[in-house]
């Protein structure tokens, strides 16, 4: 396994955590009153838009899963398309499964859309960035032993840490502690950009930890 590999997926990983803590910080200069648990929709849209554009340039810059054939334009829009289908079919997927573990259906639906919409984009942008609109791809990677490169292992930790990082977040919720951040749904969000950026750090440690196990071969 090449070190320099490793030490490029740790940059961009750093830059991705790095771009969530500018979303906290960065739009205080530019709207007023503006704080992550006071304006929490804002800064979702906020934190879903830059963490999302950083990727997709991280992606085209860096090219993890660059395919040796070419392709043609008209095959690169009708990827761009699917890739935009798939991710807003994620957001209503991940909508439907908040609800159903307890979110309000009717009341606080912008809260939960865009609570779908971020988590979205830790985990389904990811996809979609290095493995394309390809779900056999995606059940390889998350199978056992299925990832092929550094970015499938990273892919795979920063996702798991994401999703649990938001159910966990949701325990503080019914809790009779009368705090701000315990409001629909500003721990669950919370819980999974912490247990995301957890992920993108853990995930290049952890596979410089264990390159001498990690053996990718093609399929």
């Amino acid at each position: 396994m090449k070190e320099a590999e490793i030490r490029r997926l740790l940059a961009a990983n750093l830059l991705c955590a790095l771009s969530i803590v500018l979303t906290a910080v960065v739009p205080s200069f530019f709207l007023e009153g503006f704080t992550v648990l006071g304006t929490h929709l804002t800064w979702l849209c906020v934190c879903s838009v830059c963490v999302g554009t950083l990727n997709v340039i991280l992606h085209l810059v860096l090219k993890p899963s660059q395919s040796p054939k070419r392709s043609s334009f008209a095959q690169k829009i009708s990827r761009f398309l699917k890739c935009c289908v798939y991710f807003f079919m994620s957001c209503i997927l991940f909508h439907a499964i908040i609800v159903l573990y307890g979110a309000p259906l009717i009341e606080s639906v912008t809260e939960t859309f865009l609570f779908a919409v971020l988590l979205s984009t830790f985990t389904t942008l990811q996809c979609l960035c290095i493995l394309g609109p390809n779900i056999q791809a995606w059940i390889r990677v998350f199978s056992k032993n299925g990832a092929m490169s550094v970015w499938e292992s990273s892919l795979q930790i920063t996702t798991v840490c994401s999703i649990l990082g938001a159910w966990f977040g949701a325990f503080p919720i019914p809790l009779d502690w009368d705090r701000p951040w315990q409001v629909w749904p500003i721990s669950c969000s919370l819980g999974a950009t912490f247990g995301y950026m957890a992920g993108l750090i853990i995930a290049p440690l952890w596979i410089h930890w264990n390159r001498k196990q990690l053996t990718y071969k093609s399929r």
